[in-house]
């Protein structure tokens, strides 16, 4: 988004409304020149290094009992063959845990309850993502049944996201140049610089499944590629 502003020499630039108390002192900011505002959006990549995988085991029996106590023994392999393949506890987080029972329909009947269906979902972090493909096979072969995944992010974007930064208020600085230069002017300094929101990395397609307590994964592979990381600012110009 571009905003051209001509102004007078003694134009004036709209001030935040102030307290009562220092309204009376307020006076208007006078600019001498021609404003612009310019939105830019700046970029920068990474290569994923953490990849979140939600996983968990789904269960049916014909009483809520024993639909629990049924996920709750399976579930129990699958964190310990989790914890086996060396995930850390602080990457193994509960997520959901659900307990629903099951209907028949009939028309002109009341639903009748058929049984209970009980379910433990776990997100389970890896911050070596060659290893993802590993840990879903293991996932499967202990009786996971309910996967998705994996979603690849940066784990601490912090640097990536101030090299857009950096990116964005070059790519403004540029744009005002052109717009100078085609109106015969000079960008003569910065007058006020906004933030728009770093904007998230988009999602990594996710993989879903319900597998059977039979079914295995066949050398299956993550590949980590490359995320691209947005900031977005809005930057006013004076140009004379």
């Amino acid at each position: 988004m571009i905003r051209l502003a001509l102004a007078a020499s003694a134009a004036a630039i709209t001030v935040a409304a102030l307290p009562a108390a220092a309204q009376s002192d307020a006076r208007p900011v006078l600019i001498d020149g021609t404003v612009l505002d310019v939105s830019a959006t700046g970029t920068s990549t990474r290569v994923p290094d953490l990849a979140v995988i939600e996983a968990g085991v789904v269960s049916q029996a014909s009483t809520a009992a024993v639909a629990m106590q049924q996920n709750n023994a399976q579930m129990t392999k699958v964190l310990a063959a989790l914890r086996k393949s060396g995930v850390a506890e602080r990457d193994i987080q509960t997520a959901t845990i659900n307990l629903s029972p099951q209907y028949r329909y009939a028309q002109n009947e009341p639903p009748v309850i058929t049984g209970y269906q009980a379910s433990n979902q776990v997100s389970i972090r890896f911050r070596d993502i060659a290893k993802s493909g590993t840990i879903l096979d293991t996932l499967v072969r202990e009786g996971a049944n309910n996967i998705s995944g994996p979603n690849l992010t940066v784990d601490k974007p912090e640097g990536a996201l101030d090299e857009a930064r950096t990116d964005a208020i070059k790519k403004a600085r540029a744009r005002a140049e052109l717009y100078a230069q085609a109106a015969g002017l000079k960008v003569d300094r910065i007058l006020a610089i906004s933030e728009g929101g770093s904007l998230p990395m988009p999602p990594v397609p996710m993989m879903a499944m319900r597998a059977s307590a039979g079914m295995v994964a066949d050398k299956l592979e993550v590949v980590a590629g490359e995320r691209e990381l947005n900031v977005t600012v809005s930057v006013r110009f004076l140009l004379k």
